[in-house]
């Protein structure tokens, strides 16, 4: 490719490490997408002669035949998807093919080629995510009522929803999305054109490609066209935010699945068993989407210390920009397809959280409450009243619904019969209708709004 300048071939270990055909052979669909687009404009401004810029699109459709049916062949010598497409291209119709790298370079056409995938990696994610959503919508809408305990620190906390819970991961996918939008847009703009770094003195229509190739418009700087990676870093910072939602997710079923919960049963086809202990269901698949997530992030982090210090414009290090965006790309369409299997499957055990949520004195909270709306007592001394009625019911070994009246009366005079309306658990997920709060009224008003969102 270089022959005229250089007198001898590289070294094995050269040829070895410059070449990255091994990885962004992934590319192959988006490098003849920009070779048509790029083609069908030079013949259009007159720097190719249209019988030529035939020639060569009929040349890559063939070539794009060969791909899909047979892969692309990986041949260090030719370095990379765009010498081997050239390569073969030039083998199918001659001398010809040697025209399609006018008014480009390899570094405008890889920052495009990348633009274009990283863009449909964003539309698979979406769709992806969108399959999420519906699972947890309908696996909330059917658990609207049903009562959990709800934690902080990991301790009973107050009652809550399985419905509501749920929910909560639905607004966190949400976001993804919205943080996988914002980096669809900002990747929207077209570098072909720009060349190696300086742009072109041919008389190109850049805005002619940019709109073949599906893009807002082109790019404005050429220095930054080629250099820039922002487009990649943020795919993998918001495929990163979305693993680490994800592997909560998962932490979550791992933790309920174990014995000393028992708040879920893992279906077998997303769950294994051990070679030696007959009774063991493993939560594996929940497990490998928390593991990785620390992957995903690895792989942004990877990113982010390659592009750290390069001045303007190039540099070979950006050709390690693609094996970290691939690898988190299938690791987080492999975990969001394996959540969305367990959600749609995942037996809830909702007597056992029902249980639990009664018996850890998650209804305090009310007790206080109702002292301050009937008594008109303030919070702090409220907080302290329910301490000791909690203190009580702990050391007669009862919830608080059922400790006497006498008892409750004894520790503040101001309570009366009418506190055990408030202290069952189904009470308090009731009461709790503020907006975006725990009550079943509220979640379904917000599982119909979000329904809605989704154009179901």
């Amino acid at each position: 490719m270089w022959g005229g300048r250089f007198a001898a071939g590289p070294a094995s270990i050269m040829r070895e490490i410059n070449a990255s055909i091994p990885f962004d052979k992934r590319l192959w669909k988006q490098d003849i997408a920009g070779s048509k687009a790029h083609v069908a404009m030079l013949a259009k401004q007159g720097i190719v002669e249209g019988e030529d810029a035939q020639a060569i699109t009929e040349g890559l459709n063939r070539i794009a035949a060969e791909y899909e049916a047979d892969g692309v062949p990986v041949d260090l010598d030719l370095e990379d998807i765009h010498m081997v497409t050239e390569s073969r291209l030039a083998q199918l119709i001659g001398p010809t093919a040697g025209r399609l790298h006018t008014a480009r370079s390899r570094n405008d056409q890889v920052a495009t080629d990348f633009r274009l995938w990283v863009r449909d990696a964003i539309d698979e994610v979406q769709a992806g995510l969108v399959g999420l959503q519906r699972a947890l919508l309908a696996r909330a809408d059917e658990n609207a009522d049903a009562v959990m305990p709800g934690f902080t620190h990991l301790q009973s906390a107050q009652p809550v929803t399985l419905g509501h819970h749920l929910m909560a991961y639905y607004e966190m996918v949400r976001r993804d999305r919205s943080r996988f939008a914002d980096a669809r847009a900002r990747a929207d703009e077209c570098p072909l054109g720009a060349a190696a770094l300086a742009g072109t003195g041919f008389p190109i229509d850049r805005h002619a490609t940019a709109a073949a190739l599906g893009f807002a418009k082109p790019t404005d700087n050429s220095l930054d066209s080629v250099s820039d990676r922002d487009f990649a870093l943020d795919y993998l910072m918001a495929a990163t935010q979305a693993s680490l939602h994800l592997s909560r997710l998962a932490e979550e079923f791992i933790i309920w699945a174990s014995q000393p919960f028992g708040f879920v049963k893992l279906p077998d086809a997303y769950s294994t068993g051990s070679s030696i202990m007959p009774q063991k269901r493993n939560p594996d698949a929940a497990e490998l989407v928390r593991g990785h997530a620390g992957r995903i992030m690895g792989c942004m982090t990877a990113l982010c210390m390659t592009m750290k210090g390069l001045p303007l414009a190039y540099s070979k290090d950006m050709q390690d920009d693609k094996p970290p965006v691939f690898e988190a790309h299938d690791l987080l369409a492999l975990s969001i397809a394996a959540m969305t299997g367990m959600i749609e499957t995942v037996t809830f055990r909702t007597d056992r959280m029902r249980g639990l949520a009664e018996s850890g004195f998650a209804t305090a909270t009310d007790l206080a409450d109702w002292l301050v709306r009937e008594g008109g007592i303030p919070f702090r001394e409220a907080h302290h009243i329910t301490g000791r009625a909690v203190a009580a019911a702990e050391a007669s070994g009862v919830p608080l619904d059922q400790l006497p009246i006498a008892t409750l009366k004894a520790i503040d005079a101001r309570i009366d019969d009418r506190i055990y309306a408030v202290l069952t658990v189904d009470a308090s997920v009731a009461s709790r209708m503020s907006h975006g709060g725990t009550a079943p009224a509220q979640v379904r008003a917000r599982i119909a709004q979000a329904q809605e969102e989704l154009g179901s």
